[in-house]
C-alpha cells in the first residue's frame, strides 16, 4: 500500500485549498446571512446564490464531479485519490456541493453509473452532473426498524407498464429542497419471496409524479438544514412506469450494498476535514484565551486533548484510506469489513475531536457563532445514516469470526 499523492492528486489539493480560501470560507457567513434572511421572509427552502455562483466558480476552475470512480464521467481518480479532496472539500458545511460532490447526490450518480440504463442516464444522471438538479434517496421507513434493510414495508406492485407504489419514508435527506428533482425510492415488488435479500427493488420516481406528499422536514438537534434538509414523505398510489426500475426487479439488496459503500466512505472522508478544522479552532482558541492567570493552551488537559485529537484523525485518515485501497484493487464488495470499520470510527472520531474543541470555545463552543455546534450535529447523525454502528460492528465481527472459525475447528 502507498499512500503518496501523484502530482496530479497534489496539484487538484493545491488548487482545492487555494479556492476554499478564496471563495468557500468567505462565503460561509454570506449563506448564513442568506439562509437567515429568507427564513425570516417566511421560505428558508429557496436555494442560496452564493452557493450557485460557487459552482459556477468551481467548475469554470475544473474542480467539479471529483468523485466517481473507474467512470468516464468523474475526473479519473482512484478512491485513494479522491479521499484527500474529499477531505478538503469535507473542512465547509457549504464546501461539497460548490463541488457537486455532495451526499446524497454522489451515491445517486454512482447508482445511475452503474445500474442505470442510457435512458435513465440521459434523464437523470447528465443533468445531476452538470449540477442542474438534486435528487434524494427514500429508503428509512418510519415504522420498522430500517437498520435492517428486509424490513421495509413499502410496496412496489406491478400493474400492466407500470408500477404503483405505497409507503411512508423519513429522513429523505435532500426532499425538501425545491432543487430535488428525482429519487430512488426502496420497496418491496416481491414480499412473498423466500430470499429475503430478493424482496426489494429500486425504481426511479420523479418528485412532481402525482401521489408523492411532502409531510414535513426533519430537523437534526433544531437545525432544519435548510435549503437542504430532510423530509418525510407519503407515497399513495403513485404511478411509474415499468422502465423506471434500476437493474431489474429483486435487484434492491444489492443496489444499496453497492451504493452504501462509496457513500459511507465519502462521509468519513469529510468528516476528517470537519475533525481538522475543529482541531486548528481548539488551538487558536486555546492560544488566545487566558483562564486564572494562564493561556487555555498552557494547561495540560488542553494539550492532552490536542494530542489525542491529532492521534484520533490521524488514525482514522489511515483506516480511510485502507478501505479505500481495498476498494480500489478488490472492489467494494471485497472492501466491506474496511468500509464497516471506518464508518464506525470516523463518525466517533469527529464527534469527540469537535467536543473537545467546544469545551475549549466554552459556551462559545454550543451557540453557532463558530460552527462547531452544527459540525457536532452532523458528526452525530452520521452515527445512524448509511447504517448504525451497532449493524456495522455485528458485521465487522461476523467477518473476524468466520475468519477464524475454520481454525476453532
Amino acid at each position: 500500500m502507498d499512500f503518496s499523492h501523484s502530482d496530479k492528486v497534489k496539484d487538484l489539493q493545491a488548487r482545492l485549498k487555494q479556492f476554499m480560501a478564496g471563495h468557500v470560507y468567505p462565503a460561509e457567513p454570506v449563506y448564513a446571512a442568506e439562509v437567515q434572511e429568507n427564513r425570516r421572509r417566511g421560505n428558508p427552502w429557496v436555494p442560496t446564490k452564493v452557493v450557485e455562483e460557487l459552482k459556477t466558480k468551481a467548475r469554470a476552475a475544473g474542480l467539479w464531479n471529483l468523485f466517481l470512480p473507474e467512470s468516464d464521467y468523474g475526473a479519473g481518480l482512484t478512491n485513494v485519490e479522491y479521499a484527500p479532496l474529499c477531505e478538503i472539500m469535507g473542512r465547509s458545511f457549504i464546501g461539497p456541493e460548490s463541488f457537486n460532490c455532495s451526499a446524497p447526490d454522489t451515491g445517486n450518480m454512482e447508482v445511475l453509473v452503474r445500474y442505470g440504463s442510457e435512458a435513465q442516464k440521459k434523464a437523470w444522471l447528465e443533468p445531476l452532473l452538470a449540477g442542474e438538479i438534486r435528487s434524494a434517496f427514500a429508503m428509512t421507513e418510519p415504522d420498522v426498524a430500517s437498520s435492517d434493510a428486509t424490513n421495509i414495508q413499502a410496496s412496489i406492485a406491478r400493474d400492466g407498464d407500470h408500477y404503483v407504489i405505497n409507503g411512508r419514508k423519513w429522513w429523505t435527506s435532500g426532499g425538501p429542497d425545491p432543487r430535488c428533482r428525482i429519487l430512488i425510492f426502496m420497496g418491496k415488488t416481491d414480499a412473498a419471496n423466500p430470499d429475503r435479500h430478493r424482496q426489494q427493488s429500486m425504481v426511479l420516481v420523479p418528485m412532481d409524479t402525482p401521489g408523492v406528499k411532502y409531510i414535513r422536514h426533519l430537523p437534526v438537534f433544531g437545525y432544519d438544514d435548510a435549503p437542504h434538509g430532510h423530509g418525510e414523505f407519503d407515497f399513495v398510489n403513485v404511478r411509474v412506469p415499468v422502465s423506471n426500475v434500476l437493474l431489474g426487479e429483486g435487484c434492491g439488496f444489492e443496489i444499496a450494498q453497492g451504493r452504501l459503500g462509496p457513500g459511507r466512505i465519502h462521509h468519513c472522508m469529510r468528516l476528517i476535514g470537519q475533525a481538522e478544522r475543529a482541531l486548528e479552532a481548539m488551538c487558536q482558541r486555546a492560544t488566545r484565551r487566558v483562564a486564572f492567570g494562564k493561556a487555555v493552551a498552557d494547561r495540560t488537559v488542553t494539550q492532552e486533548r490536542i494530542a489525542n485529537a491529532r492521534i484520533l484523525i490521524d488514525q482514522a485518515r489511515l483506516l480511510v484510506l485502507h478501505a479505500a485501497w481495498k476498494m480500489d484493487v478488490g472492489g467494494n464488495k471485497a472492501a466491506k469489513k474496511e468500509i464497516a470499520m471506518i464508518k464506525v470510527a470516523a463518525p466517533i472520531m469527529a464527534c469527540q475531536v469537535i467536543d473537545w474543541a467546544m469545551q475549549v470555545h466554552g459556551g462559545g463552543g454550543v451557540s453557532d457563532d463558530f460552527g462547531l455546534a452544527f459540525a457536532y450535529a452532523q458528526a452525530r447523525t452520521l452515527r445512524f445514516a448509511d447504517g448504525p454502528d451497532e449493524v456495522h460492528r455485528n458485521q465487522i465481527a461476523k467477518l473476524e469470526l468466520a475468519e477464524v472459525a475454520p481454525r476453532r475447528r
